[in-house]
């Protein structure tokens, strides 16, 4: 959401409209039904009417002293930009930096502050809100000289939103233009990421549909909440996936997610594919066993599947090295990273998408990037192309409570498909 301002700028819009109306001394009619006589006689008496003079600079309404913005803490924000982007001066922004409370300040947050419009106090902060955690509200207000932060219970409300767009870019790109936030971007990449490789086989003019959760506090966006259903046309190709207990489904009952996913990165873009290369470290041409991600560093690594943490520790041009058992043929290897994942140690269990490490640039690496390995019997694979062994479906007792979920949801993601191709067209 971007910022504005308080109300007021709108209804000063209103007065000079009604100052320019008076002025001319039109009375402008426009319907469908042909005017009774009194609207005849008031439209000819009104053409000898003289305009009263208003003048706008005499100050039909006081100046604002103080104005409301609404900012959203984005990717890659710092807190300093938000705070300038609220028109916070900068002794307060600093004062606020120095307060526990505003760490609490993620990424989709909504922030909302009154600031100080006039003269030399031009700046000054009033007060400052934002949803702290998931049931809570902080609430920084002006004490004098400080600033004072409290907290509050928040009154949460749950609604459906539906909602499309148009790959023209990215999937981020896409959801951003559309006003749908980064957790729905996100639950739909882990959706369909076994199905479409949204690193190399996004093309413009994709599309999707989502139905999610939505939750509300004071008639302001608190969170984005669960994926109910979506769907996502991918080079003519149509997917469907409905949420039903704890994981995603095709309309045929089919679990849309693999026993091991295809990426360990949520969204990023291959810099290095599997086979012959030079090595850029070493600068001798070899196999490269692996596949690198390009992604900044600090960036989660995702365990693709169920597993036992079979090495964690540093190895040689590895670096930080992470090798997960899946199954007795299949294991994954993650290399370079910059630190491991809480409680990865050898022999600990890991389910799919834990945090396995952070991305970085251990051992041979000239930047920041994620190696990864899919390993058959021991022998490399490419694990852009390895076949994935799939989840088990929706079990047979639960097809019935299955189709009676997915049906309406299915019948909404028609219509909003049918609208945006229309639209398109």
């Amino acid at each position: 959401m971007g910022s504005h301002s308080a109300p007021r700028p709108a209804l000063w819009k209103r007065v000079a409209a009604l100052a320019l109306f008076a002025v001319s001394g039109v009375v402008a009619a426009i319907a469908s039904i042909a005017p009774s006589a009194d609207a005849e006689w008031l439209l000819a008496k009104s053409a000898v009417l003289e305009p009263l003079p208003i003048r706008l600079d005499e100050g039909l309404l006081p100046a604002p002293t103080t104005y409301v913005r609404e900012e959203v803490f984005r990717r890659g924000d710092t807190l300093s930009g938000v705070f300038e982007r609220l028109g916070i001066a900068e002794a307060d922004a600093r004062r606020l930096m120095g307060l526990r409370v505003v760490r609490q300040l993620r990424p989709g947050t909504l922030v909302a502050a009154e600031v100080r419009a006039d003269g030399e106090h031009a700046g000054e902060l009033a007060w400052l809100e934002f949803f702290s955690s998931r049931d809570s509200i902080a609430r920084i207000e002006r004490v004098g000289e400080n600033l004072a932060a409290s907290e509050r219970r928040a009154q949460v409300v749950t609604h459906t939103e539906l909602k499309s767009a148009v790959i023209h870019s990215s999937l981020f790109g896409a959801s951003d233009a559309a006003g749908i936030p980064d957790g729905v971007a996100l639950q739909l990449a882990d959706m369909f990421g076994s199905d479409i490789d949204f690193h190399r086989e996004l093309r413009r003019g994709d599309r999707f549909s989502v139905i999610y959760e939505a939750h509300w506090v004071d008639g302001r966006p608190l969170r984005s909440g669960r994926v109910l259903a979506a769907e996502f046309v991918n080079q003519g190709r149509t997917l469907r996936a409905v949420a039903f207990a704890d994981g995603y489904y095709a309309p045929d009952g089919k679990n849309m997610r693999k026993a091991l996913l295809r990426s360990p990165l949520e969204v990023s873009r291959v810099s290095s594919a599997f086979g012959m290369r030079k090595h850029p470290f070493l600068q001798s041409w070899r196999a490269h066993q692996g596949v690198d991600y390009a992604a900044p560093a600090g960036t989660r690594v995702r365990a693709v599947g169920d597993g036992i943490v079979e090495f964690a520790g540093r190895q040689g041009g590895y670096g930080n090295l992470v090798i997960v058992r899946h199954d007795a043929r299949n294991t994954t290897a993650y290399a370079h990273l910059k630190a491991f994942g809480r409680g990865i140690r050898n022999g600990a269990r890991v389910a799919q998408g834990d945090t396995i490490g952070l991305v970085g640039q251990t051992g041979w690496a000239t930047g920041p990037h994620l190696h990864y390995e899919f390993r058959v019997a021991g022998a490399a694979r490419n694990p852009l192309s390895v076949p994935l062994p799939a989840g088990a479906p929706v079990a047979r007792h639960d097809m019935d409570a299955f189709r009676a979920r997915a049906q309406p949801l299915l019948a909404q993601l028609e219509l909003i498909a049918a609208s945006q191709v229309a639209a398109l067209d």
